[in-house]
């Protein structure tokens, strides 16, 4: 009986050794990877400034590490963002890559016009602009238009594509808007 009991003594410390085999090797297991995934894009997708006119993204590494991408038009939501994710069971560490965008009159004019164009063109405005967030980031920095984000097909981009390069003071239009599968 006494052997048994040795036995077993030995085993549960090992077995716990392998349930930290992945925090050791500094390696977080794809479920969890995604599962940070999902709680940081929903913390940032909830932060009270983050709206049309900024873009966040992010990257989760296998060791628990996320990397924040992406351009905003105020430094607090920089700040804030790295703030909700640093929160977030799993995440080890947090990078902040976030670009604030300069301060530019002509470039909230751009902002206000791209604006103004895509989500009231009648095509894009019942799909697109009753959202909290609308889905299409319009990202002006020095009078170049980036338009970030999702869309529901193919016309959809072009013509969020077509509106954005009609406007007057722009000087390059980079479309990046994805189409949903």
């Amino acid at each position: 009986m006494r052997r048994i009991i040795q036995t077993s003594s030995a085993v549960i410390p090992a077995l716990f050794l392998l349930s930290l085999l992945p925090a050791l090797s500094g390696s977080i297991p794809d479920g969890a990877k995604a599962a940070i995934a999902k709680e940081v894009r929903h913390e940032l997708v909830t932060l009270p400034y983050y709206g049309v006119f900024d873009n966040l993204a992010f990257r989760v590494d296998d060791d628990g590490t996320v990397t924040l991408l992406g351009q905003v038009t105020r430094p607090v939501l920089k700040d804030d963002a790295e703030r909700v994710v640093k929160h977030v069971a799993g995440v080890t560490r947090v990078k902040n890559e976030i670009e604030v965008l300069p301060l530019s009159p002509n470039d909230d004019r751009i902002r206000r016009a791209a604006y103004n164009a895509i989500y009231g063109d009648p095509a894009l405005s019942t799909r697109y602009a009753y959202q909290a967030v609308p889905p299409i980031h319009i990202i002006v920095k020095n009078g170049n238009i980036t338009l970030v984000g999702v869309v529901a097909n193919q016309m959809d981009k072009t013509i969020a594509g077509i509106r954005a390069n009609a406007l007057p003071g722009v000087f390059s239009v980079t479309n990046n808007l994805r189409v949903e599968e």
